[in-house]
């Protein structure tokens, strides 16, 4: 059974920073490819970042040079270094495997001006 547990959410000032991780469990997580979404009130879920199982790693263009995603294969835990956040990136943010639909339940960053 796949499970995705994120983590790191809460409420920042505009400028600060959070990490967020998300822990898997039930795939053999060294040969997954793995992203990071968010969706904000109102809004469609959009894509944030993914890293392949090789490391290579994708951003949307509203968080490139801000947002860092990476992974630990021992831990089975993919990560989020959300820095010089802005109001703009409130949402729940949630993690997936791949393309399936493998999600995790979401964790809310709420950022304040």
């Amino acid at each position: 059974q796949v499970q995705l547990v994120e983590s790191g959410g809460g409420l920042v000032q505009a400028g600060g920073s959070l990490r967020l991780s998300c822990a898997a469990s039930g795939i053999i997580f060294n040969i997954a490819h793995m992203g990071w979404y968010r969706q904000a009130p109102g809004k469609q879920r959009e894509l944030v970042a993914t890293i392949s199982n090789r490391g290579t790693t994708t951003y949307a263009d509203s968080v490139k040079g801000r947002f860092t995603i990476s992974r630990d294969n021992a831990k089975n835990t993919v990560y989020l270094v959300m820095n010089r956040l802005k109001p703009e990136d409130t949402a729940v943010y949630y993690c997936r495997v791949g393309t399936t639909d493998y999600w995790g339940q979401g964790t809310q960053v709420t950022v304040s001006s």
